[in-house]
């Protein structure tokens, strides 16, 4: 009976050990908040490199905007999601689209335009 019971134990030990380990996967920009608040509209374009990095996509056919991407998977499954879209007039930054909400400043500017 002990003997079972050991076995039974070092059986329930070893399938426990061989669980699939998912790791934590990290893909591309992440901006932090003081990052962004070092982003101002009229940036240069070498400015806004200097803050942030590199864009994680820098499409070749649209060279006027950029696009911070930052993906976190835990367990396999996405647990955090931010995106932020910069668009430049020239070699300056002309507007941030962060997350879909446009930046409050450009918003602004808009309205007293109006």
């Amino acid at each position: 009976m002990r003997i079972k019971i050991v076995l039974l134990t070092l059986i329930l030990f070893v399938l426990s050990a061989c669980a699939p380990y998912k790791m934590d996967i990290r893909q591309g920009n992440l901006v932090t908040p003081d990052m962004r608040e070092k982003l101002k509209v009229g940036m240069t374009k070498q400015q806004v490199r200097y803050v942030l990095g590199t864009p994680m996509i820098n499409d070749a056919f649209h060279g006027n905007r950029w696009d911070y991407v930052y993906r976190l998977e835990h367990d396999g499954k996405l647990t955090e999601s931010r995106n932020m879209t910069l668009y430049f007039e020239g070699d300056n930054l002309a507007r941030i689209v962060d997350g879909g909400e446009p930046d409050t400043a450009a918003a602004a500017k808009t309205e007293a335009q109006r």
